[in-house]
């Protein structure tokens, strides 16, 4: 995240932070986010939270409608950061390049 920081205010790009490893992001959050973004481009599957969740809850982050409740109760495994605009597109990830090609064109 700190990365991510310094590129947006290097660049002098105004930002709102959340986050949702310290407070539950709400299902209108994820559902935002996956208007935008696969869900398997949200789930970080490389974490360990990821790796201890069970087969059962695996196969859940197959479904939708099961893997947000599964994400807002284990918000670790979202993929961060999550870079959103004004217009609702998401960059997923560190990827330097497009979030301040996104940035400059809102300007």
């Amino acid at each position: 995240m700190k990365k991510t920081f310094q590129l947006l205010e290097g660049e002098g790009i105004d930002y709102e932070f959340v986050d949702y490893k310290k407070s539950t992001p709400t299902e209108a959050l994820l559902k935002g986010f996956l208007a935008n973004a696969d869900l398997d481009e949200l789930i970080n599957k490389r974490g360990t939270t990821f790796r201890k969740l069970t087969d059962q809850e695996k196969v859940q982050l197959e479904d939708v409608s099961a893997a947000i409740p599964l994400m807002m109760e284990n918000s670790s495994m979202i993929k961060r950061p999550i870079v959103q605009f004004p217009s609702g597109e998401l960059v997923v990830g560190l990827k330097e390049g497009e979030i301040l090609d996104k940035a400059k064109g809102l300007s």
